[in-house]
């Protein structure tokens, strides 16, 4: 079952290619994915990256957290579960404009 890391402190420079070609190294990479904005394009200075095997993870962190790539030390971390429903906690509650909206007050 593929693991996925957290990788941080990235250098705007590393590209995907960059990341696959280190985490290689050290096992089957799935994948490797640097994080952009969306409407610049500029990296956000971190990214992640999917291994084949937990053990590949582990060698991975072991290896790579603090390691210098182009200019900078990274941190590797396994990456945690993303939450669902950003600003779920306002789910339900009336805004304040949604009630009478679309009623014609004369």
């Amino acid at each position: 079952m593929p693991s996925k890391l957290y990788v941080g402190n990235l250098a705007y420079s590393v590209t995907n290619d960059d990341l696959h070609e280190l985490f290689s190294q050290v096992g089957q990479v799935q994948s490797a994915t640097v994080i952009t904005d969306k409407f610049s394009g500029q990296s956000k200075g971190f990214g992640f990256v999917e291994m084949a095997t937990a053990q590949e993870v582990a060698d991975a962190i072991r290896q790579f957290n603090d390691c210098e790539l182009k200019g900078r030390n990274i941190k590797v971390n396994e990456a945690k579960p993303r939450e669902s429903g950003f600003g779920a906690g306002n789910r339900g509650r009336n805004s304040g404009g949604g009630a009478g909206r679309g009623r014609n007050r004369w």
